[in-house]
């Protein structure tokens, strides 16, 4: 049986720019049956067309991206502190050159035919709603044009809350 509890939304207590700026989550996806996890820090919810949102940025070069592009839904897990190292290993090593979640000491479950991290403490089941590139023309203030020397603009995930796990 699962530790997890479905809860609503909108029953969060945590404050999201700690949730997400300071623990870090885990956005994890499948295609093809493959399935890979990275570590982010940048994300917010909110509502949007009335529906429950989360927000993730992801650049065109993580191995996530592309599974990302090709799945329906997504999952942001935030694990408890004790797993700091495992959302490490996560932002600073390519699924493409092994099993991530292995080596991280994490292992899989899924909700809604969508992959999750069992040692979260948190997850966010999300359903793709939209995407969109970064460009330089669309930035007002230029001086942010620093996080991208390389030129590699996040893409823009706006997806649907579908289900909160909690434990």
């Amino acid at each position: 049986m699962s530790a997890f509890q479905h809860v609503s939304p909108t029953a969060l207590t945590d404050n999201p720019f700690s949730l997400i700026g300071d623990t870090w989550m885990l956005v994890t996806a499948e295609h093809g049956g493959v399935t890979n996890t990275m570590t982010a820090s940048w994300g917010g919810v909110g509502v949007l067309w009335n529906k429950p949102v989360a927000f993730t940025f992801v650049r065109p070069q993580r191995y996530t991206y592309t599974l990302l592009e090709n799945a329906d839904t997504y999952s942001l897990s935030f694990l408890p502190e004790e797993h700091r190292e495992a959302l490490r290993y996560c932002g600073s090593h390519s699924g493409r050159d092994g099993d991530k979640f292995a080596a991280a000491g994490l292992s899989v479950f899924r909700e809604q035919n969508t992959p999750c991290i069992e040692q979260a403490r948190l997850v966010l089941v999300c359903r793709k709603l939209h995407v969109a590139d970064f460009a330089p023309a669309q930035f007002t203030d230029t001086t942010l044009l620093s996080h991208y020397k390389a030129n590699d603009f996040h893409r823009q995930y706006v997806g649907e809350i579908l289900t909160v796990l909690q434990k």
